[in-house]
């Protein structure tokens, strides 16, 4: 294992941000503020650890490298471990909502800062376990993915997204010119649509009834019910509350994400509803190597579409990619404020055309 591997243990580290809040709320800063703690620091911060760690345009040397990098324990272990690390850290979350006395403003900071570390540490390693074909890895990458209840990411994103990436099918990739703030919305009802839609087609293909017990959402969504009821059972109307708005807000930041991503790209239409096939050109890349261990290479976004079964240690930079001027935190903001996002992103995005 190469030494560098070891910064992929800090994707681990936003687990201790809402516990870093109150503890700088015990050294003298005021609750309601130490709540946002999570948030000022990953959009905050972050982009100046980018600056500082450097770019990583690092590939596997050869053949050998890549296989023994795709077949090593370790990384495989890091992504298992995720659930349980998360799972106790919405717990705890949801419990300290309910004891500590936030106001208003401290409500809403907890409620965003858990939502928004969901979106890092459950939505993204769930991303790259629901794409491989161990059974083992995509089951837990559908509980992490319910535990924000968005678990039709699962059919949807594998089936379609990576279908119909940089066409206007694709629910999840921003047309040139559209904002966030429209862009989020449609992406999350149509993304939960099409997860319903594709299961039914597999079913229907099958012979098999929509409503029982092979129907992948089905089953998803009676786990997300029990995820309520046991919120519910132990925290009462205040944690229930809690565990569905925190969701809400992990599956917004992803959608965010899938905003930063795929913006303004598109591939060439060869023949009426037929396009190119997707390659390294048609998503956004971006080499920062901080956020690249936060996100467990996430931001390769380039080679996860041209090889999508690819582990996220072994996924590659391409140089001629269509580069983020910046890393996912920073983007991540620049995005909320259109007018300046299109500034920035549009030439860049027009240029990627042919």
């Amino acid at each position: 294992m190469r030494t560098r591997d070891l910064g992929f243990l800090l994707a681990f580290s936003t687990a201790a941000l809402p516990a870093g809040g109150l503890l700088l709320a015990r050294l003298g800063l005021p609750l309601d503020l130490a709540a946002w703690f999570p948030i000022a620091f990953i959009f905050g911060v972050v982009p100046w650890i980018d600056a500082a760690c450097g770019l990583d345009t690092d590939n596997p040397a050869d053949v050998d490298e890549g296989h023994r990098l795709e077949h090593s324990r370790y990384f495989r272990t890091l992504t298992a471990l995720v659930l349980p690390v998360w799972l106790g850290l919405l717990g705890w979350c949801a419990w300290q909502f309910t004891q500590q006395p936030f106001g208003p403003v401290g409500q809403l900071g907890w409620l965003v800062s858990t939502g928004v570390i969901g979106g890092v540490l459950a939505i993204n390693p769930a991303h790259e376990l629901i794409h491989k074909s161990t059974r083992w890895e995509p089951l837990l990458g559908g509980v992490l993915l319910t535990s924000v209840g968005y678990p039709g990411f699962k059919v949807e994103h594998v089936r379609g997204h990576h279908l119909h990436v940089a066409t206007p099918e694709d629910s999840s990739s921003a047309r040139l010119g559209e904002s966030v703030y429209a862009f989020v919305p449609r992406a999350l009802w149509r993304n939960v649509r099409n997860a319903w839609r594709l299961e039914a087609q597999r079913l229907r293909a099958r012979g098999h009834s929509l409503w029982s017990a092979r129907n992948e959402m089905v089953r998803w969504y009676a786990l997300w019910l029990a995820f309520m009821a046991a919120f519910a059972v132990a925290g009462g109307f205040r944690a229930l509350g809690f565990f569905l708005l925190q969701g809400l807000i992990a599956a917004a930041t992803l959608e965010v994400i899938n905003y930063v991503e795929h913006y303004g790209l598109q591939r060439r239409e060869i023949a009426p509803g037929r396009y190119e096939r997707v390659t390294h050109h048609h998503s956004w890349n971006a080499p920062q190597r901080y956020t690249n261990w936060l996100l467990f290479n996430l931001q390769r976004h380039s080679d996860h579409h041209a090889v999508a079964r690819r582990r996220y240690q072994a996924l590659h930079h391409h140089d001629d990619s269509p580069q983020l001027p910046a890393g996912y935190a920073t983007m991540f903001v620049l995005a909320l404020a259109p007018p300046l996002w299109r500034r920035v992103m549009n030439p860049r995005a027009l240029a990627c055309r042919h």
